[in-house]
This record gives structure tokens, C-alpha cells and sequence, in this order.
């Protein structure tokens, strides 16, 4: 069932079972903007979750990705309290909350948020991104000046608008996760994401709202790194540590999209976290 609750009406697909999926959205702009899409690439996976874990399993549109509203500012304070308005209008405690790239900040940054109930979190699954303040990678550049094009070229079907993607993305399967942001519904193709909303808040997007001994959260965590990529790496994983002391960090023979690349495999990491007690 999809939904849109009151403001901050985030939208969110109920695959009754809580696992609340921040899935962060557009795998461009910056480090932690890097997921493809929305709540509509993570169906698959939280099916699965609902299944193994006998619980439910929202996923959720951040501000500015897929159905959701499209607002400013783009931060992840406000993008960590949009979410914990969603928990607390539904009643959750003791979730699970699993954020990739972009959602992963926000899900840290709720975590880390000392005015975040104590009861609201009982695990915490980030993928391939780490709580660190860096400048967006040159594929992330590309990505959104491809999509500029796409919008400035007034096309009206996929096939063209993946013709243009192709200029600033090589990889099939990661154009493909880029254009499921498309709105099909309309002539010429548009993005669901607001590229102007993005761009003007990349320095935020770039950032992270805590500096290393600011805040902890020891609740216990679970870090997914993608082998082939580099969000998570010897620098960082430290810092890691620093702000999530119960911390168990997994790899997988991935690049970035490790839930896409590996899906089984993501699965049964996530799956026996959880169960883990």
C-alpha cells in the first residue's frame, strides 16, 4: 500500500511487517546523493525482508526523491527529522533502519540526533557510506549534468533521455537505476527529483551535520561496504567507529550498489543482523 501521511508528508510504500528503509534516491550529486530512484528500487528487497523478518517494512521517499514533496532546504537534519516525523506519527519504536548513500547519512544523522527518542532505534544499517564530510565524486558531477541535459533537450521517451545518459554514464545497469527517476507520465520527460533543489544544496549534501566526538550512538550498527567502491574505505572507518562504537562492518564484492548488485547476499547480511539476538 502506498501512502502520503500529514506534513511533512514523506511518502512511503507498507510492505506490512519495521523496517524503515530511508532509501536515499538518484545515485548522482554527491557522495551521499547516490542511490537511483526512490522507495520504488528498494520493492524487491523489502518484500523479502517483510517475508524473513515476519515484520513490517516501510520504505520511505526522502524530501526531494521520488513521490515525495519537493522542498527546501536539502539538508540531512531536516531529512533525519522528516523521518522521525513518519516514525512518530505511526507509533514506531525499536526499528531497524536501514539508509544506502544519501539515506545513509540521513539514518546516521537521526541515530547521532540526541533529541531522537530513546526508544526509537534498536539497529541501524548503513550501505556503503560513511559519516564524513567530502566533496562529490566526479561520476556524481556527471550524473546531474547528464540529467541537465536530458531536461534541456525537451525529450519524450526513454529511449532518447537513455541515449544522452549514455555521454556521462558507461555502466547500463547504472543508467538504468538513473532513469527510473524519469517521470514517464509527462511530455517532455522530466526528473522526479528537483536537479535545482539538488544542486543548490550540494555543499549540504556534501557535509555531515556532526564532527568526529560530537555525538555517539551505541546502539549496534551494521556497516556494508561494496569492495569495489571507495565510500568506505581505511580513511574512514575510524570515524565510523568513533560515532558508532557497536559497530560490525561486512563486505561484499560490489561497487556502490550493493543492494543491486548482490541482492541475495544484502539480504541475509541484513536478515541475520537483525535476527542476530
Amino acid at each position: 500500500m502506498e501512502t502520503r501521511p500529514n506534513d511533512p508528508s514523506l511518502f512511503f510504500t507498507d510492505f506490512c511487517g519495521h523496517l524503515v528503509n530511508a532509501s536515499r534516491v538518484l545515485r548522482s550529486l554527491s557522495k551521499e546523493l547516490s542511490h537511483s530512484g526512490s522507495k520504488r528500487n528498494w520493492q524487491s528487497l523489502s518484500k523479502a525482508f517483510a517475508r524473513d523478518l515476519e515484520r513490517p517494512v516501510y520504505t520511505l521517499d526522502l524530501r526531494n526523491h521520488g513521490s515525495s514533496p519537493h522542498v527546501r532546504p536539502m539538508t540531512y537534519t531536516h531529512m533525519a527529522t522528516d523521518v522521525l516525523d513518519f516514525c512518530l506519527r505511526l507509533s514506531l519504536s525499536n526499528i531497524s533502519l536501514l539508509g544506502h548513500s544519501m539515506g545513509g547519512k540521513a539514518a546516521m544523522t537521526l541515530a547521532l540526533n540526541p533529541e531522537t527518542p530513546t526508544d526509537l532505534l534498536e539497529d541501524l544499517i548503513i550501505s556503503d557510506i560513511a559519516p564524513v564530510r567530502a566533496k562529490a565524486s566526479t561520476e556524481s558531477v556527471s550524473h546531474i549534468q547528464g540529467m541537465e541535459e536530458v531536461e534541456a533537450s525537451n525529450v519524450s521517451s526513454r529511449k532518447a533521455a537513455e541515449e544522452i545518459m549514455e555521454k556521462y554514464e558507461k555502466d547500463p545497469s547504472v543508467r538504468a537505476y538513473l532513469l527510473t527517476n524519469l517521470n514517464t507520465g509527462q511530455s517532455p520527460l522530466r526528473f522526479k527529483v528537483p536537479i535545482d533543489i539538488l544542486k543548490e544544496g550540494r555543499s549540504e549534501i556534501e557535509s555531515f551535520p556532526y564532527a568526529p566526538g560530537e555525538q555517539t550512538w551505541n546502539g549496534h550498527a551494521l556497516f556494508v561496504k561494496g569492495s569495489k567502491s571507495k565510500f568506505i574505505n581505511r580513511h574512514n572507518k575510524p570515524v565510523i567507529m568513533n560515532f558508532f562504537p557497536e559497530t560490525a562492518i561486512e563486505e561484499l564484492d560490489t561497487g556502490h550498489w550493493i543492494h543491486a548488485e548482490l541482492p541475495h547476499e544484502f539480504k541475509k547480511l541484513v536478515v541475520d543482523f537483525v535476527k542476530r539476538s
